[in-house]
């Protein structure tokens, strides 16, 4: 595949038969490709759905995730981890089953899902902290059921975010951490000190970081500061034009620093949707705004993200002052390197050709994954 590549000069990408990268050819462009951007797959740490396909849905089943996945590589996302939010124990373990079954049945999916996320249920119950997981649920880190985790998902299990200011937090993250499992510091309303013990003990995430707290903070200290600050934490954010102010995500990814810092979707099951009023199980009466927001039916109060990662690539693009190779390693290097999948998210010799071609308006055309055409625009995504 032919195409600008990040760092503005032109190449021709080609793959070899074992799905990763050949060669990179640096040429002059030939007629219209001069146009095209060519990007590694996008990576997303952090999908709840996307194209009415939930991860948390109660019939969650191997279908719905195989639908998941290929309506991902649509939108340009190549690498992602479902993401499994706050429930009972059961719950919870039953999607983690699901997922890994998935993965077992067909090679081109399981390349995909490079793992899993388990967004809570350890979090702070203090409103606003808490988002919109279930107060019910919520409860102190437990390194037998995180055991029952790692096995109930086939090992598929990378990253676990909690509010670490619950108990037993500090042998809960030596324990994930020593088993594989990145910790994530999120949905929580925790001391300055409460976050740095928790990143001397091995956590090195922020989830979201700016949202699932509470709307109202002491000018300092507080828990944002206190996780910007801490350079062994790398930080989320959701750029969807909704989340976060331009400004805000400006000054954070400023002070994080760019190699730090990476986009996630956070995307619910209403992502990808026509705008429209709909009724969902988890939110009730939602409404896809026409700008792309997902709120709650007659109110301004946001009821998830409606946006793949690539909406947030293209919206960072617009209303920030960041470079577009910058903008595009928040969406692929970065959060390739930050979970230590070292063969994606590069466009060189011997990474796994996950591909994706973009218009002038960073629009996908075209999405490659592990060097098979599993998308095109001009053809609907086969579900």
């Amino acid at each position: 595949m032919e195409g600008q590549l990040p760092d503005g000069r032109h190449a021709l990408v080609r793959a070899g038969r074992d799905g990763r990268i050949r060669s990179v050819e640096h040429r002059e462009p030939a007629g219209r490709d001069v146009a095209h951007h060519l990007v590694p797959g996008l990576v997303d740490l952090q999908v709840n759905g996307y194209g009415g396909h939930d991860v948390n849905a109660d019939d969650l089943s191997v279908d719905t995730v195989h639908a998941l996945t290929r309506a991902l590589w649509a939108a340009g996302t190549t690498t992602f981890f479902p993401t499994v939010i706050t429930a009972d124990h059961d719950r919870i373990v039953h999607a983690l089953e699901v997922i890994a079954e998935a993965v077992r049945t067909d090679a081109l999916l399981a390349h995909s899902i490079a793992g899993i996320h388990v967004e809570g249920p350890y979090l702070s119950p203090v409103d606003g902290a808490r988002g919109a997981h279930d107060a019910d649920c919520l409860r102190d880190p437990d390194t037998a059921e995180l055991a029952r985790w790692i096995a109930a998902s086939d090992g598929l299990l990378r990253i676990v975010t909690l509010a670490p200011e619950r108990a037993n937090t500090d042998a809960y993250i030596d324990r994930a951490v020593r088993s594989g499992v990145l910790v994530a510091l999120g949905h929580c309303a925790a001391e300055p000190d409460r976050i740095h013990r928790a990143a001397a003990a091995g956590a090195s995430l922020s989830t979201h970081l700016g949202n699932g707290i509470q709307p109202t903070l002491p000018r300092h200290p507080n828990p944002i500061w206190a996780q910007l600050a801490d350079d062994r934490l790398s930080a989320g954010f959701i750029a969807d034009g909704h989340h976060l102010p331009a400004d805000t995500l400006s000054a954070m990814v400023r002070a994080k620093g760019v190699r730090r810092s990476f986009l996630v979707s956070d995307a619910a099951a209403l992502a990808g949707s026509p705008p429209g009023r709909y009724m969902t199980p988890v939110g009730g009466d939602v409404t896809v705004t026409p700008d792309g927001g997902l709120v709650l039916t007659g109110s301004g109060l946001l009821a998830g993200s409606a946006a793949s990662l690539a909406d947030c690539v293209r919206w960072t693009r617009a209303h920030t002052p960041f470079a577009d190779a910058d903008v595009l390693a928040l969406a692929t290097s970065n959060p390739a390197r930050i979970a230590g999948l070292r063969d994606r998210g590069t466009l060189t010799a011997g990474a796994a050709a996950d591909l994706v071609l973009l218009d002038t308006e960073f629009r996908v055309l075209r999405t490659v994954l592990a060097g098979t055409t599993v998308h095109r625009a001009d053809e609907p995504p086969s579900l």
